[in-house]
């Protein structure tokens, strides 16, 4: 989907206005608005519901500090917006346009952010962050400051996670099958191999998960293709020449993978990964009821597990490793991470900026940014949480943190939401049966169309 300012778009978004504009007003409209008799300021909070609904961690985060805000005279509303990764980015797109719809401060995933403030969606914060002294003093991790400074070099958005990607895998089921318990696979045939084990002497239990589906949005991205490709080597952008890669072996051999989970049956039933909830159906129920075996996902799955997550599971600690993902060979450096995150950003047309900054430095603030990352399960960006010993003793942290050392990121282009379209579209149709060089193919001249002859490369 495109998300800048055609007029196919623009014609789109009327359309979908209509449909969207009643749960659109409901969570975003009335931002800076007097709430009632009680004469408080109401600033409304806008992130993604995926389905936790009142236990998903964000929810309960936003509620708790609220309760404690200092300004008596602001009142802190949460408006979620329940819907897929990718649906949510639509809606976003769509309630920034207007004053009437736009809420004070959204949740913004880092990949989105450069092409939403690229669309003028977004306020720059750079003058109120010169301000703000645990910006300046090194509380933030330098290197995470990356993410929220779109290509016009100005900031726009604080972060409040990051993540990393890797294996996690059930060591009980792997015990069970005669895999073993400490599980570090030197490259992708051996994460192969040990699949066809499991699909061989565990059959009732699906051997590996990965996102694969349009429906799962940027994770069929980031998690799956990207943590694939970047494994062979090759990129998705050729920095040297600002050239988008449409055609390499590279892409080739990360669809190849794909090809292979699903022709061997190593997967979950296609009506399963494809559907929008894939992710929350393998981490919230097949992994904790020990139905699943590996599964490729992120470091923020275990917020699910914790006593008040969305599916509780005590001994998640003891049963779950995390494995890093191998190079595709095992070549340099071993193997592969993706690192993103999202961040809280004030919209341009929101009413009520000033207060919605106040908000945003006492939500981010170390006791707060400490509070939300315990509850989720993400890695802190701040330098000053890392090192605390509430945050360290948290199982996987440190290893999750680890596996940062060879971490990649995504291209900070304006054109990288709709190449991500065209990935998913891709990975996709490999899993439901066309062959990699088919789909890489198609892929090559959509992300042409998209981003013009003369910004392409082939390998």
């Amino acid at each position: 989907m495109s998300f800048r300012k055609k007029r196919s778009w623009a014609i789109a978004s009327v359309l979908l206005c209509t449909a969207l504009v009643g749960s659109l007003l409901a969570g975003c409209s009335g931002s800076g608005e007097k709430s009632g008799s009680s004469g408080k300021t109401t600033i409304t909070v806008t992130y993604r519901d995926d389905g936790a609904g009142e236990k998903g961690s964000l929810y309960r985060w936003l509620t708790e500090i609220a309760a404690d805000y200092p300004n008596q005279e602001v009142e802190i509303k949460p408006a979620p917006i329940q819907a897929s990764e990718g649906d949510y980015f639509a809606k976003i797109a769509l309630a920034l346009k207007s004053k009437d719809t736009a809420p004070d401060i959204v949740t913004e995933d880092t990949f989105i952010l450069n092409s939403d403030a690229s669309a003028g969606y977004l306020e720059p914060l750079d003058e109120r962050l010169k301000g703000w002294e645990d910006w300046t003093n090194g509380s933030f991790i330098e290197a995470m400051k990356k993410g929220v400074t779109a290509s016009d070099g100005k900031v726009y958005g604080v972060p409040y996670n990051t993540d990393s990607r890797g294996l996690w895998y059930n060591k009980e089921i792997f015990k069970q099958v005669g895999l073993p318990e400490e599980w570090v696979p030197k490259n992708w045939e051996e994460v192969l191999d040990a699949a066809r084990t499991v699909k061989e002497k565990a059959p009732d239990i699906v051997p590996i998960w990965m996102n694969m589906g349009k429906a799962t949005g940027e994770a069929t991205s980031m998690q799956t293709y990207e943590m694939l490709l970047y494994g062979t080597g090759e990129r998705l952008y050729d920095d040297a020449s600002g050239k988008w890669i449409i055609q390499s072996q590279g892409i080739l051999d990360a669809l190849g993978f794909v090809e292979t989970v699903n022709k061997e049956k190593l997967g979950p039933p296609l009506s399963k990964v494809l559907n929008g909830q894939a992710g929350n159906t393998s981490s919230r129920e097949y992994l904790p009821q020990g139905k699943l075996a590996i599964s490729l996902d992120g470091s923020w799955i275990t917020g699910n597990y914790l006593d008040s997550g969305a599916s509780p599971w005590p001994e998640y600690k003891d049963v779950l490793g995390f494995a890093p993902m191998p190079t595709s060979q095992g070549q340099a450096p071993g193997s592969i991470t993706l690192a993103g995150g999202w961040a809280l950003s004030i919209p341009s047309n929101a009413k009520h900026k000033d207060e919605a900054w106040e908000f945003i430095k006492y939500a981010l603030n170390k006791e707060n940014s400490q509070k939300l990352v315990l509850a989720s399960g993400n890695i802190t960006v701040r330098a000053d949480v890392a090192k605390d010993p509430e945050y360290t003793k948290m199982p996987f942290n440190e290893i999750a943190t680890e596996y940062l050392q060879n971490a990649e990121f995504r291209p900070a282009q304006d054109k990288y939401p709709e190449v991500s379209t065209q990935i998913q579209t891709m990975v996709e149709s490999v899993a439901t049966g066309t062959s990699p060089a088919d789909a890489a193919q198609k892929y090559a001249q959509d992300v042409t169309r998209i981003a013009g002859e003369d910004a392409v490369i082939q390998k």
